[in-house]
């Protein structure tokens, strides 16, 4: 198994956060990592994301089911590469309220026979991972996000 993380303090509510993180159709506006999407933050829901890899420019898409998804606390999902077991990997948005902002923590948790062998993937998807948590700070507190939703 294999985890990586990014973090970041957003200076807005988790309403406003959870707003954009959610607003899967616009985040080709904003997000440098994972550039296009669709679907609904429900349990069950399929989503279609495209992600771009830093450096390389190369994209992939896949197809991940939302397995848990509480308004202004956590959005997760596991996408898989072919059947369980094999490349799994479960992506989580966790929103805690602190010091009067949002503190919000990506994460994704990889597991399956082939983990050893996608450094290639893994790796700069970690610096993506902070490309995006500082692409959502700075959509979140831009005035043009904070009238949309408050």
């Amino acid at each position: 198994m294999r985890r990586i993380s990014s973090a970041v303090h957003i200076h807005s509510t988790v309403d406003r956060v959870w707003s954009v993180l959610t607003d899967f159709e616009r985040f080709h506006e904003w997000n440098p990592f994972l550039v296009e999407a669709a679907g609904r933050a429900e349990p069950g829901a399929r989503l279609t994301l495209r992600f771009r890899l830093p450096g390389s420019g190369r994209e992939m898409v896949f197809r991940p089911t939302v397995l848990e998804s509480e308004p202004g606390r956590l959005l997760r999902w596991r996408g898989r590469l072919g059947v369980p077991g094999v490349f799994d990997g479960v992506h989580s948005f966790e929103l805690i309220p602190r010091d009067g902002g949002t503190h919000v923590v990506q994460t994704e948790r990889f597991s399956g026979l082939l983990v050893p062998f996608t450094d290639s993937i893994i790796t700069p998807s970690e610096q993506g991972f902070r490309h995006l948590t500082d692409a959502l700070k700075t959509r979140v507190e831009s005035s043009g996000v904070r009238g949309v939703s408050g």
